[in-house]
């Protein structure tokens, strides 16, 4: 058994979040490792659209973390390669009819106070912004900093960015126990393969990261989330934003365990039109539901008239790390001194992950001056 640390941190996952966790950690001079079971992007972060939004966020901890790495992902778009897809196209909200359009009247008022930019856009305009959604919407509103990029693309190359930085990566292999020392202290990770002693561990590991609290015998309540995705053959440009009906919001905030359904539409730099997103809690099933891809079908149609006769050529699907409170658990686990939370991100892992890396990295090196208390990690189980 090591005595002596081998790294400072330990990062568990190579999703993007974990990736993030890994580049900024790096990036502050900390010597890094990162593990993970399987591929890079290999769990939720590889079934993921990419969406980067603020337009669905209520004024909060969450809206205030996703403004944070909207800035840090600009940053980082001038600093890696174009491969990323990178694209600052912003977001289009539409509602089909008056009650709609003024639910999101009060929605954009809020988020305005907390500082979001969010335009209305009668209906006579939305074909300014998109030529070819349906007719007679009742208008709907523009997001000009909603972004998008390619999610496992962007994991790699933070990753990249990461071991120039002296990180290295061990793939392929499970953490099969938590290291402790005197009084349960997180010491460090072991594998079938190796043990790295560590200060500092970091539970990025996504849906599965309340299998990796446990390891440390605390609890963090991370349940999957199934979310299917639908790639249609490639397409001149035929939607230029995120584009999607009033309901996908209160879609994002509930809690129910059943099918749910809004479509998210969004063209893509190499052709193929993504259409998200379905909700539901099925455990870690990944049978092929057809209910769930003929709604997503249905509903990208009549935003778009012009996909009914466009072949969708895959359908992919993904597991969403849902904590019961919609909220992320990031940072310092105090009933485990040395692990730390990275996990629960829900569907915005990959536009909250440049903020909740920087954050990690911030409190690892003593320079955190950011209010982590709605992330904390034992806020479920504290009375």
């Amino acid at each position: 058994m090591l005595t002596r640390p081998t790294h400072d941190v330990v990062v568990i996952g190579a999703g993007v979040v974990g990736a993030a966790c890994a580049f900024y950690a790096a990036r502050a001079g900390l010597t890094v490792a990162v593990v993970d079971r399987g591929p890079v992007a290999g769990g939720t972060t590889g079934a993921g659209e990419g969406n980067l939004l603020l337009s669905d966020k209520a004024p909060g901890p969450e809206l205030a973390l996703a403004q944070l790495s909207n800035r840090l992902w600009r940053e980082l778009a001038e600093e890696l390669p174009a491969a990323v897809e990178y694209e600052a196209k912003g977001g289009l909200v539409v509602a089909s009819g008056p009650e709609g359009l003024a639910a999101l009247d009060a929605f954009a008022a809020q988020q305005r106070g907390a500082g979001v930019v969010a335009e209305q856009v009668p209906a006579d305009r939305l074909a300014e912004f998109e030529p070819h959604l349906a007719a007679g919407l009742a208008g709907g509103f523009h997001y000009p900093e909603d972004s998008q990029v390619q999610p496992a693309l962007a994991a790699a190359h933070l990753l990249r960015a990461a071991r120039r930085a002296g990180a290295v990566l061990h793939l392929g292999e499970r953490v099969e126990a938590l290291v402790t020392g005197p009084g349960g202290a997180v010491t460090g990770v072991r594998t079938p393969r190796r043990t790295l002693a560590a200060p500092a561990v970091v539970n990025a590991a996504g849906t599965w990261g309340g299998e990796v609290a446990a390891l440390a015998g605390v609890e963090l309540p991370v349940l999957p989330r199934r979310g299917f995705v639908l790639v249609t053959e490639p397409l001149p440009r035929v939607v230029r934003h995120k584009v999607y009906a009033a309901d996908y919001v209160a879609d994002v905030a509930s809690g129910s365990a059943a099918l749910q359904s809004s479509a998210v539409v969004e063209g893509t730099p190499s052709g193929p039109v993504l259409i998200g997103a379905t909700r539901e809690r099925v455990g870690f099933d990944r049978t092929l539901s057809v209910e769930a891809v003929r709604r997503l079908a249905a509903q990208a149609a009549r935003l778009f008239p012009v996909l009914e006769r466009v072949r969708v050529i895959r359908t992919y699907r993904g597991f969403r790390p849902y904590l019961p409170d919609h909220l992320p658990a990031i940072g310092a686990d105090p009933r485990a001194p040395g692990l730390y939370h990275a996990c629960g991100h829900e569907g915005a892992g990959i536009g909250l992950a440049p903020a909740t890396g920087q954050l990690i990295a911030q409190q690892l090196t003593g320079t955190l001056g950011y209010d982590l208390a709605p992330f904390r990690p034992d806020r479920f189980t504290a009375h």
